[in-house]
């Protein structure tokens, strides 16, 4: 028999909020000011990936990588951040993705705990805009991990301040990236976005509103 399930811990961006597009934005005027131009299709693989990561890649895409130094690297992360943070000033709760709010009632009528394992750096920040801090028991955030998804770090780190064994959790991702990470944490998987992306989760949706707690469980 499966464990019971005791939490649930979701990813941020494109599960609460769709902030990837204000990603994708701040990335695109960096690589612009690099000139190390990108589609949409290449910031797709930037999904769930921290910062640093996001810039070797884009580096990377330039022929660029062996360009700069390690604290020049830093500054550009650093401006990154600062264009993204700018364009964020004015999210509010309208930005929360449909059917958020009612999955998260679901899941607190449940008595589950509720935690957050983010790739951004400015995850609390966000989440103190859209009005939902409260549902969280705890944030975990890019800020105070040292390991990037795919690596689980993040999911562990979050079950473990829920005080809840992974075996136990399940994650909420939109990510390849995510999913794998979930996965490597002992994790159920539920994915939200395309089978082509997301085939590896073990329970999809195609969008946020179609989010059901009593489904995710029976899926098990």
């Amino acid at each position: 028999m499966a464990p019971t399930i005791e939490a649930v811990i979701f990813d941020l961006d494109g599960v609460i909020t769709d902030t990837a597009e204000y990603h994708y934005l701040a990335w695109k005027q960096l690589g612009e000011e690099l000139e190390i131009p990108f589609d949409r299709d290449f910031n797709e693989t930037l999904k769930g990936v921290s910062r640093t990561d996001s810039l070797e890649r884009i580096l990377a895409l330039g022929g660029k990588q062996h360009a700069f130094t390690e604290a020049e690297k830093n500054k550009l992360a650093t401006k990154k951040n600062e264009h993204y943070v700018e364009l964020i000033q004015h999210i509010s709760e309208q930005d929360l993705l449909p059917g958020i709010i009612s999955f998260l009632d679901e899941i607190r009528a449940a008595g589950l705990k509720i935690g957050m394992a983010s790739a951004s750096k400015n995850a609390l920040t966000v989440v103190e805009a859209l009005k939902v801090r409260h549902y969280f028991d705890d944030i975990v955030d890019a800020a105070t991990v040292a390991q990037s998804k795919p690596h689980p770090e993040v999911f562990l780190r979050a079950a473990e301040a829920l005080d809840v064994d992974p075996s136990r959790c399940i994650g909420v991702e939109d990510a390849a990236a995510g999913i794998t990470a979930i996965h490597a944490a002992g994790m159920y998987a539920v994915g939200v976005g395309p089978e082509t992306t997301l085939h590896e989760a073990d329970y999809r949706v195609d969008s946020t509103d179609l989010l059901s707690l009593e489904q995710i469980l029976a899926s098990r």
